[in-house]
């Protein structure tokens, strides 16, 4: 049976209906109508038929004074069930936990989403001084920390890694730290999570204000969790190498 690129059984009312929910997620409150139809290039009633749909299933809520629209809680149930069968954040969690107690300053799971990253899951500090959540947040992965590590120890012959001074440098040291990427006098310390068989999984992200968070004094401990975290994954092997 010859195969078809998947693309081909893409169905597009269906990609309509994801690309009105996923722009509403992008949304930091609620949203008209008017914004999501001029943001996806969608005619107002083809954006209102969709948004219906989706509040019919609880999936969306409008708000009936203003009309605007929000994420509702099916959307949310169906996100935690999701993130509470991901054996990366089970097994990452406590040890993001341990770590926030130890050195004080928010740490995120990080993971790779095409071109991008998202921070997955996070720690927060008890310091007064923090930094806005990214958790729920995307990026371009070249623009962070995060990202960058991903990009630089994914496969060899993806992303150009091998021919990418920047990446080889992040893997000859094990890691990537940055100031800025994520915001003006902000650091931020990412190291890699393997899994079985040496494959990557993710990224741990420490972040903080610069005046505050200095790499070489919690390289170690970053450094340790993505260890725990790996071979509890798995992977035995990686954090040997890069030692």
């Amino acid at each position: 049976m010859p195969t078809r690129d998947k693309d081909s059984y893409s169905i597009q009312s269906v990609e309509n209906a994801l690309d009105v929910l996923e722009a509403l997620c992008e949304e930091e409150g609620e949203v008209r109508i008017s914004r999501l139809s001029e943001k996806l290039h969608m005619n107002k009633t083809s954006v209102f038929r969709l948004l219906a749909t989706f509040e019919g299933r609880g999936y969306v809520e409008r708000e009936e004074i203003s009309g605007k629209y929000r994420l509702g809680l099916t959307a949310y149930e169906v996100g935690q069930k999701l993130l509470s069968r991901m054996e990366i954040l089970k097994q990452a969690r406590p040890v993001m936990e341990r770590l926030v107690r130890e050195c004080n300053e928010t740490t995120y799971l990080v993971v790779k989403r095409n071109d991008e990253v998202l921070f997955l899951d996070m720690v927060d500090t008890s310091q007064k001084v923090k930094i806005v959540s990214l958790a729920g947040r995307r990026f371009p992965a070249a623009t962070t920390a995060a990202g960058r590590v991903l990009l630089a120890f994914a496969p060899r012959g993806r992303n150009g890694s091998e021919r990418n001074a920047d990446f080889q440098a992040i893997r000859n040291a094990g890691y990537c730290a940055d100031n800025g990427t994520l915001g003006d006098d902000i650091t931020s310390i990412a190291f890699p999570i393997f899994c079985a068989g040496g494959s990557l999984n993710g990224a741990l992200c420490m972040v903080g204000p610069d005046f505050r968070l200095t790499p070489e004094l919690v390289i170690p401990q970053i450094r340790e969790a993505c260890t725990i975290i790996s071979s509890k994954l798995g992977d035995h092997t990686s954090y040997q190498i890069a030692d």
